[in-house]
C-alpha cells in the first residue's frame, strides 16, 4: 500500500486548522470540495437511478467556468457579467441573491473559445469567515462571506497572467491565503495574511501553470504541493523555502492544467502528453527527496484531474475516456469512453494498457474536459455536454448506472453535490437539482 498518513505534532497542528474550514459535513468550501480531493460527505444515492431530474430553482449569474462553493446554506458564485468580475451570494435553498460584490476587469479574453469562456475560470475559497476570489488578470479578492463587504484587493502582477489566464484556484489554510499569480516567466507562489492581505511569504522560482495548489505535510514539515509552468515543487507552508521540485515541463500545445493529488506523504501528478507519475516524500537528513512509485503511460490528462479512492485512481483522459488505475503499482485496470452512444457499436471498456489510444469520440472540441467527484457509493461525471454520468467505483469494469442531461448549455465546472442536492453552473446559470 502506497498511501501513507503525516505524523508529527506540526503535521497534525497543520490537518486540524485545515479541517477547521469545514463547518458542515456536507459543505463545498473551495476548488475540489473540503478536502480539495473531489470527495463530498453524507451522500445517499437513489435506489433507482432517475431519467431526469426536478429542477427547484434556476438564476442568471453570468459566464464563467469556476466552480461554486457551498458553505452552510449559503451558495457563492463567482462569474463575469460585460466588463466586471461578479461574486454573489445566494440562498440555497431559493437561489435569492444576498449579496453581490463587482470589480472591474476590462482584460478581454482572446482565443477561439473566448466568446464561450470569457469568465473567470478559478474558483472561490470560503474559510474563517471570509471568501476569496482570484479573477482572470490575476486580481486576489477577500471578502467577508457573510456580507459581502471588501476587506482587501490585490493585483501584484499587473498585466501579467499565464497565455490562457488565471485558472488556478486559491487555498486558505492555517489564516493564510495561498495562490499562484503572475505569468509562466514571472512570477510564483505568494501567500497573504487572510485578514490584512499582507504578504506573509513568497517562492519566485517559477511561474503559474492551470493547476491549483494543495496542502501537504511530510515529517512534521507542512507544505504546499503545487506544479508550475514546467516543474512540480513542495515549498513550505510556514515561510516558503523551497523543498523539493521535479521537472514536469510540456510539450508543445500541453500545459499543466490538472491539480496535484496528495494522500499522505503520496504525491500523484499528471498532465497532457506525459506520464501519471506517483512519489513518496521523504525527509533525508535536512533534505527533502521523492521516491518514485510507479509511472503510467497511458492515460495522460488534460485537464480533469482523477479522484482517488480505495487504492485506485478514477479518471477522464485527455482522449476522453474514463479510466481506472491501481494506485498501488500503477497499472491501468480498465478504460471506457465518456459517450459510448456516440462512438459507435465498438464503444466496449478496453483491456489494460489500451487507453489513450483512440480518439474523444463524441466530445469534439471539448475533448480532455470533465469533472468527478467521489460520493461515496457511486461516482459522478460532469461533462461538458451537461450530462450527469454515474457509475460505480468499480476496479473490475466500468459499470455506468445512469447519464442524465442536467443543463441547456456547455458546464465545465464541478458539481457540488450536498445530501439530495445538486448544484451545476453553466455557461451563464446556475440550477439547483433534486436527486430525490
Amino acid at each position: 500500500m502506497i498511501l501513507r498518513r503525516p505524523t508529527g505534532i506540526l503535521a497534525a497542528a497543520f490537518i486540524i486548522t485545515w479541517s477547521a474550514l469545514v463547518l458542515r459535513a456536507q459543505d463545498w468550501p473551495q476548488w475540489r470540495g473540503a478536502g480539495r480531493d473531489a470527495k463530498t460527505a453524507g451522500f445517499t444515492a437513489p435506489k433507482t437511478w432517475p431519467k431526469e431530474l426536478k429542477q427547484v430553482w434556476k438564476t442568471t449569474v453570468g459566464a464563467g467556468d469556476a466552480s461554486p462553493v457551498l458553505v452552510g446554506e449559503r451558495l457563492y458564485v463567482f462569474s463575469r457579467q460585460e466588463t466586471d468580475e461578479v461574486t454573489r451570494c445566494l440562498d440555497a435553498a431559493t437561489g435569492k441573491e444576498l449579496w453581490t460584490d463587482k470589480c472591474p476587469c476590462a482584460t478581454p479574453i482572446s482565443g477561439p473559445d473566448a466568446r464561450q469562456h470569457s469568465g473567470p475560470r478559478s474558483s472561490p475559497a470560503v474559510g474563517n469567515g471570509r471568501l476569496v476570489t482570484l479573477g482572470v488578470a490575476g486580481t486576489l479578492s477577500c471578502l467577508d462571506a457573510a456580507s459581502g463587504t471588501l476587506n482587501w484587493r490585490k493585483d501584484d502582477f499587473p498585466g501579467a497572467w499565464p497565455r490562457f489566464h488565471v485558472a488556478s484556484s486559491p487555498l486558505i489554510v492555517n489564516g493564510m491565503v495561498v495562490a499562484q499569480l503572475g505569468k509562466e516567466s514571472e512570477g510564483g507562489i505568494f501567500a497573504y495574511d487572510l485578514a490584512t492581505g499582507a504578504v506573509k511569504w513568497k517562492w519566485t522560482e517559477e511561474g503559474p501553470g492551470y493547476a491549483s495548489p494543495v496542502p501537504c505535510s511530510v515529517a512534521g514539515t507542512p507544505m504546499i504541493v503545487a506544479l508550475t509552468a514546467k516543474s512540480v515543487v513542495a515549498v513550505s507552508a510556514v515561510d516558503g523555502t523551497p523543498l523539493w521540485r521535479a521537472p514536469y515541463a510540456p510539450q508543445g500545445m500541453a500545459y499543466n492544467a490538472a491539480t496535484p493529488i496528495v494522500e499522505g506523504t503520496t504525491v500523484v501528478y499528471c498532465g497532457q502528453g506525459r506520464d501519471t507519475i506517483a512519489v513518496t516524500l521523504e525527509k533525508q537528513g535536512n533534505e527533502f527527496v521523492a521516491k518514485e512509485l510507479w509511472k503510467n503511460p497511458d492515460n495522460a490528462v488534460q485537464f480533469s484531474t482523477p479522484v482517488l479512492r480505495g487504492g485506485f485512481l478514477f479518471g477522464l483522459s485527455a482522449r476522453s475516456d474514463f479510466f481506472c488505475i491501481n494506485a498501488r503499482d500503477g497499472k491501468t485496470v480498465w478504460t471506457a469512453p465518456l459517450s459510448p452512444a456516440a462512438a459507435g457499436a465498438d464503444a466496449q471498456p478496453q483491456p489494460q494498457g489500451q487507453g489513450g489510444m483512440r480518439g474523444g469520440r463524441g466530445m469534439g472540441r471539448t475533448a480532455g474536459y470533465g469533472s468527478i467527484v467521489d460520493a461515496g457509493s457511486v461516482l459522478l461525471a460532469l461533462s461538458p455536454a451537461s450530462q450527469l454520468v454515474v457509475f460505480e467505483p468499480n476496479d473490475k469494469a466500468y459499470t455506468e448506472l445512469a447519464r442524465i442531461k442536467v443543463t441547456d448549455s456547455p458546464t465545465y465546472t464541478y458539481p457540488v453535490v450536498s445530501g439530495k442536492r445538486l448544484f451545476v453552473k453553466d455557461q451563464d446559470a446556475i440550477t439547483l437539482w433534486n436527486l430525490e
